[in-house]
């Protein structure tokens, strides 16, 4: 992609913004039509936008390059690449205030990046939409839920990559708002990520034909038409179904259906219980659950963290996010 101009270092507009804040929250993974990408149609992403976790992050010029906060180096890293790629030099203050959970499932490198480079874009009035930034970043070459839960929310499905682009949007669905989503940390350990998933990817089998179109069915026939009626329990029930056939393919890289033997446990927990739609989000180790409400979701809360104690386990009760990450101007420079 060519950069911006070489005239536009240190342009800056009469009344140009003094910092710009933006907040981006977590997305599901629920799995992949073509897991293997290999397929004419490979991969296509299929996941929801959450409300918490969230990264929130501040913007401002300064002399110098500063960064501060959780994921400094990887955010420091994704600055100077987009000023570079706009032809600015990197003479900002960037303060992260919360971060999402690196290497967790839950989309923490995409939406750092997209923040970063909305943030950019806005304090020195640049038209970058987020597929562009995630070009200029090198971001969701396989997943596009994740450029498209920044833009957008909802639950969202992408066409997977076509031809060396970025995928498109296939559907979006916006989560009942009743509903919520039940969420299992395990900070002691991590999901794949980097050479260790590049390499998952090149060695993992192709899926058959007909099991990729029956996933694909599955997904448009059955799970998104199920959202859009409110009709939960056929959601949970394509999702579960869903999680079953990845939790299978991806099982020799991840050691069984699940990454954490305590999430494992505890999902474990909730199919007792009588949970269907449930699972592991992209590589883990983060578990999700689904429930029709928040009284019911408080209560199953309760149990979760009376039976499946551990030192590494934390839950969290989530609703899904219809909107987008959140942009906000303060004051002119």
């Amino acid at each position: 992609m060519e950069p911006f101009p070489p005239q536009s270092r240190h342009a800056r507009a009469p009344g140009a913004p003094r910092e710009v804040a933006v907040t981006a929250t977590a997305r599901l993974h629920f799995g992949f039509l073509d897991p293997s990408g290999r397929s004419a149609r490979p991969f296509g992403s299929f996941g929801l936008s959450l409300d918490v976790p969230r990264t929130r992050l501040v913007l401002c010029r300064a002399e110098q390059l500063t960064v501060s906060g959780p994921e400094g180096d990887r955010a420091e890293r994704y600055l100077r690449q987009i000023a570079d790629s706009c032809g600015f030099e990197a003479r900002y203050a960037l303060r992260i205030e919360e971060a999402i959970p690196p290497h967790a499932g839950l989309g923490s490198g995409t939406q750092l990046a997209l923040a970063v480079g909305s943030a950019f874009a806005a304090l020195e009035g640049l038209s970058l939409y987020p597929r562009e930034i995630a070009a200029r970043l090198g971001r969701g070459a396989r997943s596009g839920i994740g450029i498209a839960t920044f833009a957008q929310g909802g639950a969202v499905l992408d066409e997977g990559p076509r031809e060396g682009k970025l995928p498109h949007l296939a559907a979006r669905v916006p989560f009942p708002s009743a509903w919520r989503v039940l969420l299992i940390f395990d900070a002691a350990t991590q999901g794949l990520a980097g050479a260790s998933e590049k390499a998952a990817f090149d060695t993992l089998p192709d899926l058959p034909a007909r099991e990729i179109e029956a996933l694909s069915r599955a997904v448009t026939h059955g799970a998104l038409p199920a959202l859009a009626a409110g009709d939960f329990a056929a959601f949970c029930r394509h999702v579960g179904d869903l999680q079953a056939c990845m939790g299978a393919y991806f099982a020799p890289w991840q050691g069984g259906a699940y990454v954490s033997p305590q999430v494992a446990a505890a999902l474990g927990f909730l199919r007792k219980e009588g949970i269907v739609g449930l699972g592991q989000s992209s590589w883990g180790p983060t578990g999700f659950a689904f429930v029709e409400g928040e009284a019911q979701g408080a209560a199953l809360l309760g149990r979760l963290r009376n039976n499946c104690g551990h030192p590494a386990l934390s839950f969290a009760l989530a609703r899904g996010r219809n909107e987008g990450a959140t942009v906000e101007i303060s004051g002119e420079g």
